[in-house]
């Protein structure tokens, strides 16, 4: 049970607790104490570690990592190169695209309006988490949300509306604080708007890559060449 490079981690479909119907792509690894359900896809590369279970209709994509106690609902999409920390549960309704991070112990919902007597399943709402985006330490998102691409989500904040590409949310309810870059780090205001039709132009504290602002619409300058 044992792929012999990383002690109990499982390489192939229908050992331990790991589907005989599992599509585990090259090089992926299920450690011995995860569920994965027939119908479930896994891709190249991938990790599930400790105590996960991944319903059997849910698409993971390459290289991707679910940490420890991660649950993957029926019908979720994962992207290439997600990294999911420790207790998060990604619910039917839920799908992430390449690049996103979400923090430890973040929470995702799929009904607005729960009740224990009352079922929903014809109401749930998609949760879309755009290209590159970040989720901090128990953030919540509340269903129906889009985040957009490279957004950054501060730990423990409430995500009730959809967030703008590159946006920096925080707070209960969440508001946004500024805009981050590609690469994570604060944007700086490097030449002011004019007026409310001029742009704006941003630089990353960090890389020193430039950005343009127009209303709530973020671009990094190379893209437009």
């Amino acid at each position: 049970m044992s792929t012999g490079t990383i002690p109990g981690m499982i390489a192939r479909a229908g050992e331990g607790q790991v589907g005989a119907a599992v599509t585990l792509g090259a090089g992926a690894l299920v450690h011995e104490s995860a569920y994965v359900d027939d119908g479930a896809c896994i891709g190249d590369q991938s990790r599930v570690w400790h105590f996960c279970h991944v319903n059997g209709g849910a698409v993971i994509g390459k290289r991707c990592s679910l940490g420890q106690n991660v649950v993957v609902m029926n019908g979720v999409i994962v992207g290439d190169n997600a990294k999911i920390q420790n207790n998060v549960s990604l619910y039917e309704g839920v799908e992430l695209e390449d690049d996103v991070f979400c923090g430890p112990s973040m929470v995702f919902t799929n009904v607005y309006n729960p009740r224990s007597a009352v079922s929903r399943k014809n109401e749930y709402r998609r949760t879309l988490v755009k290209r590159g985006a970040s989720i901090g330490a128990n953030a919540t998102i509340i269903c129906g949300a889009t985040i957009g691409r490279y957004a950054f989500i501060g730990a423990g904040a409430v995500i009730n509306r959809d967030v703008p590409d590159y946006a920096l949310m925080a707070g209960v309810p969440a508001r946004q604080i500024g805009w981050m870059s590609e690469a994570g780090y604060r944007l700086e205001i490097v030449v002011p708007a004019g007026n409310a039709d001029s742009a704006e132009r941003l630089r990353c504290s960090g890389t020193g890559a430039l950005y343009e602002r127009r209303g709530t619409v973020v671009t990094r300058l190379e893209e437009q060449a």
